[in-house]
């Protein structure tokens, strides 16, 4: 079994790699080890929580107990499903701020600044603003994702917006254009009242294409000689086998399976590979390095009127949703409920966002767990450019144990410092004007905690990962020790294998990362067809003018 490229992953960057590669006529295998996103848990909005508690559809993964928040272990799922995480992530559309991009090409990421992947985000939407604001010279219209926003029917939505305005923020109608920083709409991938996934985006049009097939196997390795990728080793009912590449073997499965598939295959810290006795391809001591992630808080308050989405947590009212859903695609349904959100800067001398805030008009876990106050609402808030650095690396060499994941999280004085920003700014926004005919109280952390200590108890025990875990195979320079591709997305060190995907990410993004991780596929894709990159922009992001003086 052969193609001109074999690709592992049919996840956010692996689809769009395959829709990408496939449409310009060569041939393509995907190699999934997951299975069907058939069935309502996937494709409708609202049953977020479900796919992402379930083994079908989660590769379960979870950190080792973390140093700093009490020896807790944080749950890091990954999608096990065409779509990969974008099958069972929020579908929050985030494209992250522009000075994230130009900090990747200070790091080493050249062709990577903002200039340069606004065209790639462009190509890639299919942009509707239902009529509540926007320039559409900013954004895609005619690309194969579509990113829409939900109808904010519940005035909850509007009066967090209408809180920040009141607490002196600025507002956006669009973070994703010219200005993120401030209060409004959130948006999502959505379309027609189904979860809009990479797989419902691209890999189900390219597998029309007869130059693109499918795969279901666990990949064990990366096959290589004589310095030059040749296949990947796949194991499918029960027996290991070759799947062969032509001209280049594509890893996109993720930032945990793609760096411990690297150092399966005898590329990373030529001392770690030792103690698990694979032979050294090439020693690259960043594969697996520079993991990182965003953390974030519920800030959650009881209501004070029956206003909330609790009126539907209950057997019956998630009946009537599912029902409506099923055969209108319509309703409560129909959306994630993150539909106003905001970015804000944590303090004066921050030159851009770095607080991210969802807005949810209820009070609940993302494991499903509601609060037991009954109607209520809270904010998600984190910061989003934490200093701590983890890694993820082998157990052992088999291809089937999971990887060894310490995030390392809280790991520095400023995680801690920032964390208790966001809990006193969030208690300010809630305690404006605007939310005082609907708060009643706060659940947590309540208003009984006050002092640091106080706070950092609360973080410490309730903090939780977003779900963002990328870095670990970080894109650079071929000259710097610490980078696994150069910006062509080539493995440093090997030929005809390169990496696209969240693991590429020099520096955390600002905000959910499935969209600029599918732009790493889009992108990739252009470099491994060796086609020059699309036109660089000569858009201007907004920045707050008075930014080094003033925090809002």
């Amino acid at each position: 079994m052969e193609a001109d490229f074999v690709i592992v992953g049919a996840g956010s960057a692996g689809c769009a790699l395959a829709y990408r590669i496939a449409e310009a006529g060569a041939s393509v295998l995907v190699v999934e080890h997951g299975g069907s996103d058939i069935g309502p848990f996937i494709q409708m909005p609202a049953a977020l929580s479900y796919p992402m508690s379930m083994k079908r559809y989660n590769w379960g993964y979870e950190s080792e107990p973390e140093p700093h928040l009490g020896g807790r272990r944080l749950a890091t799922p990954r999608g096990k499903v065409i779509g990969g995480s974008s099958s069972i992530n929020g579908m929050v559309y985030v494209r992250g701020h522009a000075r994230d991009f130009d900090t990747w090409a200070d790091m080493g990421a050249d062709g990577w600044a903002y200039a340069d992947v606004l065209p790639y985000f462009k190509r890639m939407e299919s942009w509707d603003s239902g009529g509540h604001g926007g320039d559409a010279t900013w954004r895609g219209q005619d690309g194969p994702l579509h990113v829409t926003r939900g109808p904010r029917k519940n005035p909850l939505f509007h009066a967090f917006v209408e809180a920040g305005r009141q607490a002196g923020y600025e507002l956006t109608d669009d973070y994703n254009g010219e200005k993120q920083e401030g209060f409004g709409p959130m948006e999502q991938t959505v379309w027609k009242g189904r979860r809009w996934s990479a797989a419902n985006a691209y890999l189900k049009p390219a597998l029309k294409r007869p130059n693109c097939d499918l795969i279901r196997g666990l990949a064990e390795k990366v096959e290589i000689t004589d310095g030059r990728a040749v296949g990947i080793r796949i194991r499918r009912g029960g027996k290991s086998e070759l799947v062969r590449a032509r001209r280049e073997v594509i890893l996109a499965a993720g930032s945990i399976n793609s760096p411990k598939l690297l150092m399966l295959s005898g590329i990373g810290p030529a001392a770690h590979l030792a103690e698990h006795g694979i032979a050294v391809v090439a020693d690259r001591p960043g594969v697996g390095a520079n993991l990182q992630d965003h953390l974030e808080l519920y800030i959650q308050m009881a209501a004070s009127q029956p206003i909330s989405l609790f009126k539907y947590w209950n057997l019956w009212g998630k009946a009537l949703i599912g029902a409506q859903w099923l055969f209108t695609k319509t309703g409560l349904g129909a959306s994630n409920q993150f539909e106003s959100a905001a970015f804000i800067r944590s303090r004066a001398g921050v030159e851009y966002p770095d607080i991210q805030y969802h807005f949810l008009p209820i009070a609940v876990r993302y494991d499903g767990r509601a609060a037991a106050e009954g109607h209520g609402f809270q904010a998600h808030v984190g910061p989003m450019r934490s200093p701590s650095r983890g890694s993820v690396t082998l157990k052992s060499a088999d291809p089937a144990e999971a990887p060894r994941i310490v995030f390392n999280y809280m790991s520095t004085a400023q995680d801690w410092e920032e964390f208790r920003t966001c809990i006193r700014l969030t208690r300010e926004i809630f305690a404006q004007e605007a939310f005082k005919p609907f708060v009643r109280h706060e659940i947590q952390p309540g208003a009984a905690v006050q002092t640091d200590a106080e706070l950092d108890a609360f973080i410490r025990e309730h903090a939780e990962s977003a779900y963002h875990p990328c870095g670990t195979c970080r894109i650079g320079r071929a000259t710097d020790p610490q980078a696994v591709v150069d910006p062509k997305n080539r493995v440093i060190g090997v030929s005809g294998l390169r990496v696209a995907d969240s693991s590429i990410f020099p520096l955390i993004t600002n905000g959910n990362l499935n969209a600029p991780s599918i732009m790493a596929g889009e992108k990739a894709a252009d470099h491994v067809l060796g086609r020059d990159p699309l036109p660089p922009s000569n858009a201007r992001p907004w920045i707050h003018p008075d930014w080094q003086q003033a925090q809002r």
